[in-house]
């Protein structure tokens, strides 16, 4: 038979695909912290039934990401400086790991990739573009850890993701120094790019430390 070799096409279920649109759009700012979210008004701008955007709820309710308030419902999380916190603790556990795994892949993609996110920080905090430092920040440390090829730390982390961004938009930040973030960020990769896993994970914990409660990390 010509098709005994075919896998079978993978079907995600629909609160599945709803929950990441939503967490999305919480990461990207279109959902705003506070913001209250309807199941009818989501389910009619999907096209979709409300069991599968009630289950979406449940779901990102349980990652910190939603919060359901009785008799008057469900509402984008605010989080404080006691969550910022501890969203720092959970994502150097997790960064930890991944750098331990990207530090014995050796040169490649992903080294190429964390790279030249280096660079546009670099340009960008030469510039004064803070925003821009900011989002090449993040998306430095998403890399790290989708680098490390476990999905199980990128599923984990992705919700931390959503997270650290909800703590930029709920709380004051005090901006670092850009050239600290850029330096900081050199040094973590030179550690990986030399393969020393010892170094790579002092990197990681010491940035993570420096930067708690001071902007992106």
């Amino acid at each position: 038979m010509p098709f005994t070799d075919l896998e079978p096409v993978a079907r995600r279920p629909t609160a599945t695909i709803i929950a990441e649109s939503i967490r999305e759009r919480i990461m990207d700012g279109s959902f705003e912290p506070g913001m209250q979210l309807t199941e009818s008004q989501l389910a009619e701008a999907l096209g979709v039934s409300r069991g599968p955007v009630r289950e979406a709820f449940q779901r990102l309710a349980q990652e910190g990401l939603l919060r359901a308030e009785p008799h008057r419902g469900v509402f984008v999380a605010e989080l404080g400086p006691d969550d910022a916190a501890d969203v720092a603790v959970a994502r150097l556990a997790i960064e930890r790991a991944a750098a331990e795994h990207v530090a014995d892949l050796g040169p490649g993609p992903v080294l190429d990739g964390l790279r030249q996110l280096v660079e546009e920080m670099a340009v960008a905090a030469a510039e004064g573009r803070w925003a821009d430092v900011a989002e090449a920040d993040l998306r430095f440390h998403e890399l790290l850890v989708a680098g490390a090829g476990s999905a199980r730390l990128t599923r984990m982390y992705a919700t931390l993701l959503a997270e650290t961004r909800l703590c930029l938009r709920s709380l004051p930040v005090e901006h670092p120094d850009p050239s600290d973030v850029v330096g900081e960020h050199r040094a973590l990769l030179d550690a990986l790019a030399t393969g020393d896993r010892v170094a790579a994970v002092a990197s990681v914990s010491a940035h993570l430390a420096s930067q708690v409660g001071a902007g992106p990390t």
